[in-house]
């Protein structure tokens, strides 16, 4: 007899999409994209042979099916998580942390100041990772992970650092093909490049800018920054991006500034840890490291440090 038992991340992806009804703030949740999202819940509707949700315009609604599974799988997370953060604990090392984390981030900040930590701690054995699992630290791939979103994770606690100061980049190539227009304030005949993960950017600009820019024609979304940096220094568009994160082209020349179009977000970069191992010294002394990086470059750029936000 085949035995339908579906991977703990579909089980988590459906947990948590059936807690928000909505594929964008479930991804926000597990630091996904909102496709890979809707892939697990079809590959679990198909295992288990029944539709879980009602797809509708404005989101999500659980079949009677799916609120009967909910219901049953759920503890049964909670039971799972529990257990592997235990025997986590009490196996490992705790000199030794595994962190995931996206690659733009450790390329562009992490690493960049990682020999301090290594300087300050040489005893402590750091493993990197950027698998994204089931957005749960109760499998034991992860001690804590670096996530984009808005800060608010249940059951974890997050610290604020660095992401939320957005600016508008292109080529210079571009800047000079578009400069009538630009000088007007038009940027409707340009391309917009944009992440996934930040549909909502330009929005964000129009409701701080006055008068509001119009928002382009044209969009592309891309999955990674790195991605969307090469392609805005191709010429291929209007870039809205960190500014941690474009520093190296600014200083290369190979993007400017446009219009000094720059917002604040509501998102960014955040340390996110599991709120039970808030006192696990390993974790502390990394996260007091971390908080002490961001602090520093946060006052530079004559702003305050983002505050840990506890897990709900």
């Amino acid at each position: 007899m085949r035995h339908r038992i579906p991977s703990t991340t579909a089980l988590r992806v459906f947990e948590v999409a059936a807690r928000h009804l909505n594929c964008t703030q479930a991804a926000d949740e597990l630091c996904m994209t909102q496709g890979a999202v809707s892939k697990q819940l079809r590959a679990l509707e198909e295992l288990l042979g029944v539709p879980l949700f009602v797809r509708l315009n404005r989101g999500l609604v659980l079949t009677d099916a799916g609120a009967w599974y909910l219901q049953r799988i759920t503890p049964l997370l909670g039971g799972l998580a529990a257990a592997s953060e235990q025997l986590a604990l009490a196996h490992s090392p705790r000199t030794s942390l595994t962190l995931r984390m996206p690659h733009i981030l450790g390329d562009r900040w992490l690493l960049p100041r990682f020999a301090s930590f290594q300087r300050e701690f040489p005893d402590f054995d750091v493993q990197f990772t950027n698998q994204i699992a089931a957005g749960s630290f109760g499998q034991l791939d992860a001690d804590a992970e670096f996530r984009f979103g808005s800060g608010n994770w249940a059951g974890c606690e997050a610290d604020y650092l660095f992401g939320r100061d957005m600016i508008a980049v292109m080529s210079p190539a571009l800047r000079e093909r578009s400069g009538a227009a630009l000088a007007r304030g038009d940027l409707r005949g340009l391309t917009l490049l944009e992440h996934f993960e930040v549909p909502h950017a330009w929005t964000e600009l129009q409701r701080v800018l006055r008068p509001a820019p119009e928002r382009p024609a044209h969009t592309i979304r891309y999955e990674f920054y790195s991605t969307l940096l090469k392609a805005a220094a191709m010429d291929m568009g209007l870039a809205l991006v960190p500014r941690a994160l474009v520093q190296e082209e600014l200083q290369r020349g190979e993007l400017v500034q446009v219009l000094a179009l720059g917002f604040e977000s509501r998102q960014g970069y955040w340390f996110v840890l599991p709120s039970a191992r808030r006192h696990d010294q390993a974790l502390a002394a990394f996260r007091a490291w971390l908080r002490r990086q961001a602090g520093s470059m946060l006052f530079a750029a004559g702003t305050e440090p983002g505050l840990a936000v506890p897990g709900a």
